[in-house]
């Protein structure tokens, strides 16, 4: 049950990183990164090993190993008490992670890329982000169709939330998957009735951040769609958001606080 939104930082241990300046510094830039959205009022940090923009190349279980758990590992060590979430769609990642410090799974598939996932996570009794995706990264956004994308993403969602209850998850997070073979006007819509889905009592998670169809409808670049992105946040947490997903932790931590309860 959580009580009160949370923000969860983005770290992404990967060429492609928005924070490329910290990544070019290694595992110290990561860590100082870590530091940073701690101090800012982090609740859960999201560490993830493999790049899922749109036409991004898949690497296997091995190599996303070596890049995640050293940072979880690092982490772990520096800060006892923070929230690590693993990022990724492996069975053998969520796994390896969670020993290593983690303790939730957060995959952008909900267990379609691999068929372990589910019983996986069960097996290691944290929670589990089941987000919602059409296609996998390499061709979702080729041309994502819906007839009425609200309701085939609540049908998704009670099929999975069953199938995860009945291998034996407990605590189940929904995520519409905001870019995940949605149009601009696709994501617009998710975002208007994102309320829909707290008929499903599951917690909602938010991926808004730094979006390409907040940026391109903005008509600026990802760096600089911050004011799009807490736009886009303040009315997640009108529309029913528990967990905001963000670069930028300091301006969601922010707008959690002076936002009505």
């Amino acid at each position: 049950m959580i009580d009160h939104p949370l923000v969860m930082g983005i770290i992404n241990a990967t060429p492609d990183s928005f924070y490329e300046g910290h990544l070019n510094r290694g595992l110290n830039g990561i860590l100082e990164l870590a530091d940073k959205m701690i101090i800012e009022g982090a609740d859960i940090l999201d560490i993830g090993g493999q790049s899922t923009r749109p036409g991004s190349e898949r690497i296997n279980a091995e190599d996303e190993l070596k890049r995640v758990l050293p940072v979880i590992e690092a982490i772990r060590h520096q800060h006892k008490e923070i929230i690590i979430s693993i990022d990724t769609y492996h069975s053998k990642v969520a796994a390896a992670a969670v020993a290593a410090g983690a303790s939730i799974v957060n995959d952008i598939s909900s267990g379609s890329m691999d068929d372990q996932m589910i019983a996986t996570v069960a097996k290691l009794n944290v929670p589990y982000v089941c987000m919602h995706m059409q296609g996998t990264p390499n061709d979702m956004q080729k041309n994502p169709q819906y007839k009425n994308i609200i309701n085939e993403l609540l049908h998704y969602f009670i099929l999975k939330i069953a199938a995860c209850r009945k291998a034996g998850i407990k605590d189940i997070i929904i995520d519409p998957g905001f870019g995940f073979g949605k149009t601009i006007a696709h994501n617009f819509e998710m975002l208007e009735h994102l309320n829909s889905f707290t008929i499903l009592e599951k917690p909602i998670l938010a991926g808004l951040s730094r979006k390409s169809f907040l940026y391109k409808t903005a008509g600026v670049e990802a760096k600089d769609a911050l004011n799009s992105t807490v736009a886009a946040n303040k009315i997640a947490l009108q529309k029913g958001a528990s967990i905001l997903r963000v670069h930028d932790v300091k301006e969601a931590k922010e707008l959690i606080m002076v936002y009505p309860k």
